[in-house]
């Protein structure tokens, strides 16, 4: 694992952490919680709204991921789970999760990988900074926000079993990231979902 650069004391709004060991137990704990939370729910979700089998993406993400680590020698702490951005190849082609379509829209992810191997032969070819510079944030910002379109109607569709948690958890988390100092704002997705579990306990939903 590499050193980290200029960031002896492990701040995470410097420089950035390039060793997450030098963050030490207690927030490398925290951190991973916060992404073990979020990584299940999306990793969960995509097959869930595909039709897909949950336990097959849970088992080859894992596997992915473990490959990733091997040939990256341990570099990029990251995990390799679904993506929200074939949502809408899917829903084109079997928009009920139809069992009979769903391999034609598997097919499509496949040449999908293919692209992604296209453009990892040209980082590695021609650096990463010349390739980058055909994705500026005009070309990547509407495409991150046509996905938050696509997913809007779920996420309202979830909020509405409980409006009062839903809004508590937005709150929650967007206080976090504007006014939270230091670690706060780093676990802002961490405390929106300790707000639900504390307030479903007290009114004994859980």
């Amino acid at each position: 694992m590499s050193k980290q650069l200029n960031n002896s004391k492990g701040d995470l709004h410097s420089d950035g952490v390039m060793d997450a060991g030098q963050l030490g137990i207690p927030k490398m704990t925290l951190l991973g919680a916060q992404h073990m939370f979020a990584m299940f729910g999306a990793t969960v979700l995509v097959p869930a709204l595909t039709g897909l089998n949950v336990s097959t993406t849970l088992l080859f993400a894992g596997l992915c991921t473990l490959l990733f680590h091997f040939l990256s020698k341990g570099m990029v702490p990251i995990f390799l789970g679904s993506s929200f951005a074939f949502l809408a190849g899917y829903w084109a082609i079997a928009p009920n999760g139809e069992a009979h379509l769903l391999p034609y829209a598997g097919f499509g992810v496949v040449f999908a990988g293919l692209v992604y191997l296209i453009i990892a032969a040209f980082i590695k070819t021609y650096g990463a900074a010349k390739v980058m510079r055909f994705f500026p944030p005009i070309v990547t910002g509407p495409i991150i926000i046509a996905i938050g379109l696509n997913l809007s109607s779920i996420a309202i569709n979830s909020a509405s079993a409980n409006w009062g948690l839903a809004l508590l958890a937005i709150v929650t988390i967007i206080v976090c990231n504007i006014w939270g100092k230091g670690m706060i704002q780093d676990y802002s997705a961490y405390s929106g979902r300790n707000h639900i579990l504390c307030r479903r306990r007290r009114d004994g939903e859980c």
